[in-house]
Order: structure tokens, then C-alpha cells, then sequence
């Protein structure tokens, strides 16, 4: 089939240009899928009380972790669909695709039903406060019955980026999110329907966002060779997408376990704290959005690039987006660190919550200059369809580091979130070291020929 041309073309023409083309709208898809939770908790700030915003804050965190490993092992055919079109093999492409559809149809509805049974102790793990236990239950499970829908939403993004199209994927989420605010102010304030509220609008809010992307695909054309028939199982396509994903999908289940290990260990501190580390991680998980885009950037423009055997111009791609993350990167750590109570207020009214969630961002701040860095790295690694490196540094980052750090600073005398905070940066100091390593292995393979 036809490329149209909101499909873009890695392998010529300037890297700065395409890597931006591509990234501008990932960024905004991912801006817009992070409002979710964050409209969610920022309603019920305004709605509800501090152990519904402890609640929202832990359920949605969980529910975040899960999309994160969805979309990694998602990673694994965005990567694969890339290296075929770079390739020029629509047929394989298709395949990637059909197998692909296959494969999360069956990973989401063993998810639901694990899910289901077991969010009492799920919560219980959490250590959520207990004026809080049974709203974060009620939240997990609601959201829980839409694992299929936000399945749905990743692999077709996956897909699309896979082509080399970011924008309707931006489109897709935007539509969600639009529709999200108004369940939440329907729900939650109209209703007054609290937690359960903030869980069915952000539901609805995906379905409504799939029936959308289904409608639109219908009539579009991609660079690939692709109908009904192809919706079974490719044993050569899984393998691959299998060998690339399941790495990568492990090493962020991991990193998400420890980011909740974390919050369970900040729940243990009280009810203030517990809140304050819930709204701090929605502003976190907004501050993360440049590396994350970055990462899928240059995951997709190295899959194709290497497909192609331009190994020169893969790396290229990937020291732009290392330069032109940390400019950013900056700038963001300066809001970060010095306007911290000020992006806190817009979830709550609590004084004491805006000053523990304020007090966690000093500490976590400088990260945002240093994960582009390790995003960027592991981008390049998934994109080359190595993904076993960035498993291993992803293990070893979260229970060698990021957990006992936590768990050091949080049993200091006269502790805060701010040092409970330093442990992210210090976690992403020893990633960007691995890599480096990692990357003089790759150098030294490749002058060897292997």
C-alpha cells in the first residue's frame, strides 16, 4: 500500500528534523495520556479529601505501571514493523501486525481476570493507608475492566509508530482525553461520585478513544501489506517481536515495581506524606514525557535506520536526541526544583500535601536532565533490536539501587521526601554508567565483526 505523508521517512533527509517531526507528537500523545491519572487526581483534589487523593494516587500509579509494560512489550512491534518497512518488506510488516493483534487480544484478558481477583491484595502490598484501602480498591478494579481498551489504544499506537506516524496516535489520545475531563467533572463533581467516578471517566474516556482509532484506520493507507487474514499467530513475527519486547517490558515491570516499592515505602510514613508523594508523581509523570518521547523517537528511527543498514545515521539520530533532550532537560528541572508548590497546588488545596509533594520534586528534579541521557540510550538499544542490556540495567537499577536507596533515605533521622527523592537520579547515574559500558561493548563487537 501507498505511504501517505503522515508517515515519516527515517532513512534520508536531516536528522534533527525527522527525529522532531516524529517526537513533537508522541510528546503530545504522551502529555495527553499522562492528564488521565492527573485529571483524575486533580478533580478529586478539588472534590474529595486526602485519603481519596492517597487512594487515586496509588491506584492510578498501579494502573500506570501496567500501561508502561504494555506499551514496552508493544515496543517489541514497533521495532520489528520499523526494521521491516526499512527493509521494504510490507508483506513481513503485515505479519508483525496480525501477530501482534493475536498476541495482546490474549495478554488482556488473562490481565483482566488476574487483576479482578486480586486487587485487595495488590492494595495490601501498596501498604495504602487505611482510610484509603478500600477507595484504592474500588479504583484498581474499575479500571482493571478496561485493560482491554487501553491494550487496544498501545497496539495500535505501537503500529502506527512502528510506520512512522505519530500523529494519529496524538490525535487518538487527545479525543480521550477531552472526553475524560468531562466524565471527571460529571462524575466527580456533578455526581459526586469520587474515586469511582475518577475511574469510569477514565475508562470510558479509552473506549470512546478506540472506537474512534478503529473508525480512522479504516480509511487509512500505511506502507504496509495488510488484511483480516493475516490475524493469527506468525511463529518467525512473534519470536521477534517476543525476543525484542519481553526484555524491555522486564526491565520497566521491574522499574515500575520499584517506583511502587517506593510509594509503598512513602505510604509507611503516613497519610501526608502518602498524599504527597501521589500528587508529586502526577507531576513526575508529566516531567518524564520529554526522555519518554525521546526514547520512542529514537527506538522507531533506529529500527528503521538498521533495517536500512545505515548503522552511521541510527547513531546520529541518537546523539541529536541526547543533545536535544538535555536542553530541554534543563529547563524543565528549573520548574521543577524552584516551582514546585506551585504545579503541587493544581491538584490540591492542602497546604500540608503542596509541601510534602513540593519537597519530593527538590530531590527528584536534576533527573530530568539525566534521563534523557538513559532514555535516549536505551531507545537506541530497543531500536537495534538489542534489548537484553536494557532488561539487565533496568533490574539492576531498581533493586540494586533505587529501592535500598529509598529505604536509606527514608530511615534517616529527621528525614523527607527530598532525600527519598535523590534516590531517582542517583538510580539514573549508575543506568547512564552501564550504558557506556554497554555501548564499548557494541563498538568492540562491531570492529570484530560479530
Amino acid at each position: 500500500m501507498k505511504s501517505q505523508k503522515k508517515e515519516i521517512t527515517f532513512t534520508e533527509g536531516p536528522v534533527f528534523s525527522s527525529l522532531i517531526l516524529f517526537a513533537i507528537p508522541v510528546l503530545g500523545a504522551l502529555i495527553l495520556q499522562a492528564a488521565y491519572g492527573a485529571v483524575d487526581l486533580l478533580v478529586v483534589g478539588k472534590f474529595g479529601d486526602a485519603s481519596s487523593i492517597s487512594a487515586v494516587g496509588t491506584g492510578s500509579s498501579f494502573m500506570q505501571m501496567l500501561t508502561f509494560v504494555i506499551t514496552s512489550l508493544a515496543m517489541g512491534s514497533t521495532v520489528i514493523i520499523g526494521q521491516h518497512i526499512g527493509e521494504s518488506k510490507p508483506k513481513a510488516a503485515g505479519d508483525a501486525v496480525g501477530t501482534t493483534i493475536i498476541l495482546f487480544a490474549v495478554l488482556g484478558i488473562i490481565i483482566t481476570i488476574v487483576l479482578e481477583l486480586s486487587a485487595g491484595a495488590i492494595v495490601n502490598i501498596l501498604q495504602v493507608p487505611a482510610e484509603s484501602v478500600d477507595k484504592a480498591i474500588l479504583y484498581i478494579r474499575i479500571c482493571s475492566g478496561g485493560i482491554l481498551i487501553i491494550i487496544a489504544y498501545n497496539v495500535i499506537s505501537g503500529i502506527l509508530r512502528g510506520v512512522g506516524n505519530a500523529n494519529l496516535p496524538l490525535l487518538f489520545v487527545g479525543i480521550a482525553c477531552v472526553v475524560n475531563i468531562i466524565g471527571d467533572l460529571l462524575f466527580v463533581g456533578v455526581f459526586h461520585m469520587d474515586v469511582a467516578g475518577a475511574a469510569l471517566a477514565t475508562v470510558f474516556a479509552q473506549l470512546v478513544s478506540v472506537i474512534a482509532s478503529l473508525g480512522v484506520l479504516r480509511k487509512q493507507e500505511m506502507p504496509i501489506s495488510f488484511s483480516r487474514s493475516q490475524c493469527r499467530i506468525y511463529k518467525n513475527e512473534l519470536k521477534k517481536i517476543l525476543n525484542v519486547g519481553v526484555p524491555i517490558a522486564l526491565q520497566e515491570a521491574m522499574v515500575q515495581v520499584s517506583f511502587l516499592v517506593v510509594n509503598s515505602i512513602i505510604n509507611h510514613m503516613g497519610l501526608m506524606p502518602s498524599a504527597g508523594y501521589g500528587v508529586a508523581q502526577k507531576i513526575v509523570s508529566f516531567i518524564m514525557l520529554v526522555p519518554s518521547s525521546a526514547m520512542q523517537s529514537v527506538s522507531a528511527f533506529v529500527a528503521q535506520n538498521i533495517g536500512a543498514g545505515q548503522k552511521e545515521r541510527a547513531w546520529k539520530g541518537f546523539s541529536t536526541a541526547v543533545v536535544t533532550g538535555c536542553s530541554v532537560g534543563v529547563l524543565i528541572f528549573l520548574l521543577g526544583f524552584f516551582g514546585g508548590a506551585r504545579l503541587s497546588s493544581l491538584f490540591t488545596n492542602d497546604p500540608e500535601v503542596v509541601l510534602q509533594s513540593a519537597a519530593y520534586l527538590k530531590g527528584f528534579s536534576v533527573d530530568c536532565i539525566l534521563t534523557c541521557i538513559l532514555f535516549s540510550s536505551i531507545g537506541y538499544f530497543n531500536g537495534r533490536g538489542i534489548s537484553i542490556p536494557t532488561m539487565i540495567q533496568g533490574i539492576s537499577s531498581a533493586f540494586c539501587i533505587r529501592i535500598p536507596v529509598s529505604i536509606f533515605m527514608s530511615r534517616l533521622p529527621n528525614t523527607s521526601l527530598t532525600l527519598v527523592g535523590l534516590a531517582t537520579p542517583i538510580t539514573t547515574v549508575y543506568g547512564i554508567i552501564f550504558f557506556i559500558i554497554c555501548f564499548a561493548w557494541l563498538k568492540k563487537k562491531e570492529q570484530h565483526g560479530l
